[in-house]
């Protein structure tokens, strides 16, 4: 998904999280918040979906009967620490799921979150939307997937607590999602995918 600048029917400045939750329940699209902020999200195009959906599949079949389970774009994540609250392409929680307040919808300890960039978002996703996810004290990976070329960037925490990037640009690359203990091929998550 792809986010704009604030919304209008939102125009409200200084939103409490309370009234954003009370306006978001109500919303028929969807919005992040940040900050006192609201900004609309917009839908995407086909090859951001299609990868998407191809890696949303692939990891549901993987991780059936696991502890580790995956959800799409409507699972929306908060952070206290800096106030997010966002729906990330794909997020995967081992274990179960924590939400706000046992509410059900607001998840708090992802352990790996994935977002398919688009040339509107890739700078923000890569740049502050990571530094805001670090905030995350369960995330042990971030994946970011591009949609415009082949390439796929996983960043995971290490055993001194740093974040190291690992990429691949290959088709018959095989991507090994550590926190997880599974392994995806490019080729599986570019599928069809017209670049």
């Amino acid at each position: 998904m792809e986010v704009n600048e604030a919304a209008i029917a939102y125009s409200k400045e200084n939103v409490s999280i309370e009234e954003y939750l009370e306006m978001e329940n109500n919303a028929l699209e969807k919005h992040e918040y940040y900050q006192c902020e609201v900004f609309a999200m917009s839908g995407a195009k086909a090859p951001h979906n299609e990868i998407a959906g191809n890696l949303y599949a692939a990891l549901h079949n993987k991780l059936r009967g696991k502890k580790c389970k995956p959800y799409n774009s409507d699972q929306r994540i908060h952070i206290p620490a800096n106030t997010l609250f966002t729906y990330p392409d794909i997020s995967i929680f081992c274990g179960g799921i924590i939400t706000l307040n046992d509410d059900k919808v607001n998840a708090l300890n992802p352990t790996v979150i994935i977002e398919v960039l688009s040339k509107t978002t890739k700078n923000y996703d890569r740049g502050e939307k990571f530094k805001l996810y670090r905030d995350i004290q369960t995330l042990k990976e971030y994946i970011m997937v591009d949609s415009e070329t082949m390439h796929f960037e996983i960043f995971r925490l290490n055993e001194n607590n740093h974040w190291e990037l690992e990429e691949y640009n290959e088709a018959d690359d095989n991507i090994e999602i550590r926190s997880i203990n599974e392994n995806i091929s490019m080729a599986e998550i570019y599928e069809d995918v017209k670049l």
